[in-house]
């Protein structure tokens, strides 16, 4: 039995629905151009399937894939609009596939997707009528990212996301200046929604401070400001906070994420959380939630290049900051969160004092003190253990694409991007050499 045939051995959904929508994709170091997609999507049903291709079928049809199926799969899980992940769909989309799980439409983006023979991938579905088209999500695509790392570009960073979301940043006129800092705040509210894509589902705050205080460790006080309101910690969760650059959004922080929330969970159940009383008393006040919010920091570019380097970081911090916003297991965004989460800084946080700050073992940044030296002192800290998807990284994602530098760059071509030569690949290999200097002088210093 073929893994498509083991899929499909299952009883078939007894009729399709109209809203239960079906989105397919390789879905490759998931970015927030596939969340976009998903979240489109979402928004034309109640439900949403997601297929995820084979990565011998991706090979076969597009090129090598980054990530694997189990990490690709581990993406797609988390969106927080996803209902149902479903690996092994075929490249070119089947009516019998989709029908076996319930699915009337399929949806995709306004670009075409064709398999190694040139056809579209999705003539049978088009043919039948049963095919419905969003938006692309401009600017970012994984050719772009890819494109990135082979060129070691630093144009996609971000000075200042506030600034540019206030149109007095960025590239063109003041006029272009503005349209697309409303465009960034538009799509940036939109990841803010909940699992229905339609109600508001995230906190979203800036934290202004001075470039001392963010990158290094300082008491500098900072001011938090409110960007986009959601609902907020409910009656008796518990609020966590973890922070990072979560660049290259991918299986290594899902599952980091995954584990602080199944902690809480677990901590939840020993305390009669899930007791059938508690569990009725706030169905009684509504509906039933989860123990914990999860308050998330994400750090500016100028932060991470200064500890990382070379062109470090690969997304922007806006890009990063809506692919964190998409996951399911994330309640609130600050952008511009400090390196070190000092006291001064949770002390004032807008949902109070954490009540845990989680941490995860951190190989890829080099560090030559501390950064959780506060919460640990106040007694909140907690570090979550090794975990299948510990290693991966951006870190490790680009070495993936450098040490197949080829592959890629043929896949690159076939996207029309511009093919590297062996200078740039050189002036990487230069920085990355420097940087690996830089790091072993300041772990000795340590």
């Amino acid at each position: 039995m073929s893994s498509e045939q083991e899929v499909l051995s299952g009883p078939p959904a007894p009729e399709l629905l109209d809203d239960r929508i079906w989105v397919d994709g390789c879905w490759d170091f998931f970015h927030h151009g596939h969340a976009g997609a998903m979240l489109q999507a979402r928004q034309l049903g109640t439900e949403l399937y997601v297929g995820v291709h084979s990565d011998e079928s991706i090979l076969e049809n597009k090129g090598p894939t980054v990530m694997n199926l189990r990490e690709r799969l581990s993406a797609v899980d988390a969106c927080r609009w996803v209902t149902r992940s479903v690996a092994y769909a075929p490249y070119v989309t089947q009516l019998d596939f989709i029908s076996h799980f319930g699915c009337k439409y399929v949806v995709h983006g306004d670009d075409i997707t064709s398999d190694s023979s040139g056809e579209d991938c999705y003539r049978f579905v088009k043919a039948a009528g049963r095919f419905k088209v969003v938006k692309r999500t401009p600017s970012i695509s994984t050719t772009d990212l890819v494109g990135r790392m082979l060129l070691c570009t630093r144009t996609h960073f971000i000075k200042s996301l506030e600034k540019v979301l206030a149109g007095e940043e960025g590239s063109g006129t003041e006029t272009e200046k503005k349209s697309e800092g409303e465009a960034m705040l538009k799509r940036i509210t939109q990841y803010a929604t909940d699992e229905t894509g339609k109600n508001p589902g995230a906190d979203v705050y800036f934290w202004s401070a001075s470039t001392a205080a963010k990158t290094e460790l300082s008491e500098e006080k900072g001011t938090f400001r409110s960007l986009l309101k959601g609902p907020g910690p409910k009656i008796g969760q518990r609020v966590v906070y973890v922070d990072g650059g979560f660049d290259l959004f991918s299986s290594g922080h899902i599952e980091f994420l995954r584990q602080v929330v199944s902690t809480e969970e677990d901590l939840a159940r020993k305390e009669g959380w899930y007791d059938e009383q508690a569990v009725n008393e706030r169905k009684g006040k509504g509906a039933d939630y989860g123990p914990v919010f999860v308050v998330a920091g994400v750090h500016d570019d100028e932060v991470i290049n200064y500890w990382k380097g070379v062109n470090y970081p690969i997304m922007n911090i806006y890009e990063r900051g809506l692919c964190v916003l998409q996951c399911r297991y994330v309640n609130a965004v600050i952008f511009g969160a400090p390196f070190s989460p000092t006291k001064s800084y949770l002390t004032t946080s807008p949902w109070g004092t954490p009540d845990a700050v989680y941490h995860g073992p951190t190989a890829f940044m080099p560090l030559s003190y501390d950064p959780y030296t506060a919460p640990k002192e106040m007694g909140i800290f907690q570090e979550v253990p090794r975990h299948d998807f510990q290693d991966v990284n951006a870190g490790t994602i680009v070495q993936r694409i450098m040490k197949s530098r080829d592959l890629y760059e043929e896949r690159q071509r076939r996207k029309g991007m511009k093919a590297v030569g062996e200078a740039e690949h050189r002036q990487r290999e230069i920085l990355e050499e420097e940087q690996r200097l830089k790091e072993e002088k300041m772990t000795s210093a340590a």
